[in-house]
Order: C-alpha cells, then structure tokens, then sequence
C-alpha cells in the first residue's frame, strides 16, 4: 500500500446533503413507526467533500481536515471520541498505518450538511481501491460502501445514528428512502423523485443558507431519542411522517406550494418538541420563508449549520433577498450554491 501512495494519488469525493423527514433514518424511530411506512427525503448537492491519502510515518495515522486542528497518534492508541475519531475508526477497520488522510469540503465546518458521513463515505471508498489494486480484497459497491461507513459511525458515535447521510452520499440525486427492518430483505428502499433532466429547473425552487453558527447533531439528536424512548411525542413523529409523504407527493406534481405548507407543518411539529432546533438567525431566515409562501426548515438535527427554503420560483426569487439582508447581521453566515449533484460517491 505504502508504494502505492507514494506512486500514484488515490482520492474520492461525495456530496453533502439537505433533508426532510430526518431522523426517522435512525431505528429507534423507525421500527416502532413501521406501520406508517417511515421515510427520508433529501437532495444530494454538489458540495462535495473530498478524502486523499498520501504515505505518513510507520505506524502512525495522521488526519487533517479544514475547520480542524491536524492529529495524529499510532493505530493502536488513537481516540474514536475525537472530534475526527470517526477517520481514526475507519483506518482501525482497514488495519491500516503510515497514511496521512487529508480532508477537504465544499461545504463549511459542521454545517449539518452530512459532511462528516460524506467524508466517512469518501475514506471507506478509498481503502476499498487501494485494498483492490493489492488484490487484498474486491471493491465495495456504493451500497457496501456507504452500509460499512454507516456501520462504523454507528460503531463510535455514542448515540444512535441514521444512514441517510451515508446514502446520499453514495448514490446522489433526489431521492425519497424508505425504511426497512433488514431481517428478511434491505433495509431501505430508494425512490428517485426527480430525474437528472430536471434537476436544473428543480435549482431554481431552493435557497439554502449558512447560520455562521457549527451545530452538533447529537445534543438534539440526543434530545429527540430520549423523549421517543420515553413515549413522549409519539404522535408528533406520525404526523412528521405523514407530513414528509404529503411533501414528495407535492414535488411529485411539481406542486411547491403545497410542498412548502407541508414543509411548514413539519418544521412546526420539531419546534414544539425541540425549540433550540432553530437559533435566532433560523427563526428569522424560517419566519421570512413562511412570510413569502415559501417552506423553509433545518438540514441535518439543527441547532445551527444550515436552513433551506422551497417555494414557487417568483416567491424563491423575493425569499433570496430577504435571506442575504437577515445573514449580513452575521459575519460567518452567508447563501450557499444550491447545484444538485447527479453522480454521488466518485473514486478516482
């Protein structure tokens, strides 16, 4: 491996992600929910996060990745509580050392885009290749890939994880993923909602934005598991499903008002549960899209990252300069390219 690293470069790339329906991706949720027939809609986008490896010292792995201090420590003493602990995870699966792993993203520092599950994609793709060329191994499908990646982050995280990061990532797109229990069969079902022919004109209904403000996913993640396991709010997780269905059947009929409402109503269900889901720039940048007939909620568990808007193209077009002047009293905060990505996982 080593003498390959150091002859060729061996890099992959994988897109980010917004959503809708998130956190039924995870088992807690939709297990019990089955009966409802529990989904996840997102789009990929073309914010792509980028994993290469290059030769370190023996026995060492270094990581670095933008937004991040550089780390390295041996395979045998490296951290997987770490803020990178989830590439250190990654390299123990493989067996491997001597590599440093470099990271770079499209999109900002934990913007609840995905970009850490894209870049665990991104890695897992890459040891698959060099374990290939070795003859070690044969190469991961995309499924295998982003399934293996899902499974080690679930491995290291400390609370439970969805996988609709990791398949976003893999497969791009705009998709509408069912969840299964995977005893018997799969344990998910991808729909495409739209066609890559029409991804342009869907663009033009979509504005996305950067809070300014990093988000961590397990705080309200977290929060949303306890109060499930606990029986609370149950009832509020059925109609979140019901709202989601009533979303991609909207996009289905290329109906984005009704999409928005649908959007609305689901954003509406989160904030009775989790009121921080929205920080106060969120509640503004939501407050704007519902005042301009346009849906607008969180990406990813919020409290942070990221907010996106759908809604009629007239409407988007007023919402986006309404959004630019509420991010201007943000240094950090800023509108995000909205291009969708077609291709997912790309090793090259």
């Amino acid at each position: 491996m080593k003498n390959i690293l150091k002859s060729e470069l061996i890099e992959a790339s994988a897109p980010c992600r917004i959503d809708m329906g998130g956190t039924l991706d995870i088992s807690t949720f939709h297990y019990p929910l089955r009966h409802f027939s529990p989904c996840t809609f997102n789009i990929a986008l073309d914010l792509r996060t980028r994993v290469c490896l290059s030769a370190y010292n023996k026995g060492m792995v270094k990581v670095s990745s933008k937004g991040f201090k550089s780390v390295e420590y041996s395979i045998d003493t490296a951290p997987f509580d770490h803020s990178l602990g989830l590439m250190f995870a990654i390299a123990a699966y493989f067996g491997v050392q001597g590599v440093h792993i470099q990271i770079e993203s499209s999109s900002p520092s934990r913007s609840a885009l995905g970009g850490s599950s894209s870049a665990a994609v991104a890695l897992v793709a890459v040891f698959s290749r060099i374990f290939e060329k070795i003859g070690a191994s044969g190469l991961l499908s995309k499924k295998h890939t982003a399934m293996l990646a899902y499974a080690i982050e679930g491995s290291v995280a400390g609370v439970p994880c969805g996988l609709q990061d990791q398949l976003a990532a893999a497969y791009g797109g705009v998709n509408i993923w069912y969840w299964l229990d995977g005893i018997k069969g799969p344990c998910f079902k991808k729909k495409a909602v739209y066609q890559k022919k029409f991804f342009r004109n869907f663009e033009k209904h979509l504005l996305l934005a950067y809070c300014g403000i990093p988000h961590v996913s397990k705080d309200i993640n977290g929060k949303w598991v306890k109060q499930f396991l606990s029986g609370r709010y149950r009832e509020r997780w059925v109609e979140i499903i019901a709202y989601t269905h009533k979303f991609v059947d909207a996009l289905i009929r290329c109906d984005f008002k009704y999409a928005a409402e649908s959007m609305n109503g689901e954003m509406a269900l989160r904030k009775k549960m989790t009121p921080e889901v929205l920080d106060s720039m969120g509640e503004k940048l939501v407050d704007s899209a519902v005042e301009n007939n346009c849906g607008a909620r969180f990406t990813g568990a919020g409290g942070g990252g990221c907010i996106w808007a759908i809604g009629a193209i007239k409407d988007i077009a007023g919402l986006e300069k309404e959004w630019e002047s509420i991010l201007s009293e943000r240094e950090e905060s800023r509108m995000l390219d909205v291009g969708i990505d077609s291709k997912g996982l790309i090793v090259q």
